[in-house]
């Protein structure tokens, strides 16, 4: 019983030193880009590249593996989506309505 509880201290105390997070993005083999799989904990960039091979790449999934550092990622938040993303909007001419596609043109 006295050994569980110095087991469970420790474990705690660990949980406060936890290493860093990062984000994994794989290049399938049939892909043009990276893509967002996961995230994984990692002491190192070296540490994290082997751990996202092992777990996101298991069945040769992928030919290229990204991590980043999740407090290196620096993302527009979701509830600005209106003003940020406006502009775009406001130019209709962008929009693939516009044009005529030929015939025989199945995909675009």
């Amino acid at each position: 019983m006295h050994m569980q509880k110095n087991k469970k201290l420790k474990t705690n105390k660990m949980s406060n030193n936890e290493w860093p997070l990062w984000e994994v993005f794989i290049r399938s083999k049939q892909g043009l880009n990276h893509k967002h799989v996961g995230s994984l904990r990692a002491s190192d960039e070296v540490m994290a590249i082997e751990n996202a091979r092992d777990v996101y790449t298991r069945r040769s999934e992928g030919i290229s593996i990204w991590v980043v550092e999740s407090n290196s990622v620096f993302a527009s938040d979701s509830s600005d989506a209106d003003e940020f993303f406006e502009p775009a909007d406001s130019k209709i001419y962008r929009h693939p309505t516009f044009y005529d596609v030929p015939d025989g043109i199945e995909h675009m």
